[in-house]
């Protein structure tokens, strides 16, 4: 008998309202818990898509200068490279320079006579 009330005694503490109401606030705690945890995990996730991208970004950089290097070590990409940082020519080439005119282009002064000069310059 005094075993059955050992027993009843511990069902009445854990099923009393202080202890209930402590197991009430640690369910709470841990929810709050998760919902931080879950609102974190989201950030993260965008950020590790973020760093993918840049990462894939990174990489094609990567290669396009991989393969400017690997032109740059032939003697026909130096060649160009030079070229186009300078304006050199080889021995037998000609170098055209074209120099922008500066001045204003006047238009040409047309007479008054309008129907007379329609038909001028439609025929020309």
């Amino acid at each position: 008998m005094r075993n059955f009330q050992k027993k009843r005694n511990w069902k009445n503490l854990t099923q009393s309202r202080p202890v209930l109401l402590l197991l009430g606030i640690l369910v709470l705690i841990f929810v709050w818990g998760m919902i931080g945890f879950l609102g974190k995990m989201q950030v993260t996730m965008e950020n590790k898509k973020i760093a993918e991208s840049k990462f894939l970004e990174l990489q094609k950089e990567k290669d396009t200068l991989s393969k400017a290097i690997s032109k740059l070590n032939t003697d026909s990409g130096v060649e160009e490279s030079i070229r186009d940082k300078f304006p050199v020519v080889k021995d037998g080439e000609g170098m055209i320079v074209i120099v922008d005119d500066k001045a204003p282009v006047k238009a040409p002064e047309q007479e008054s006579n309008g129907f007379i000069n329609f038909f001028k310059n439609w025929f020309k």
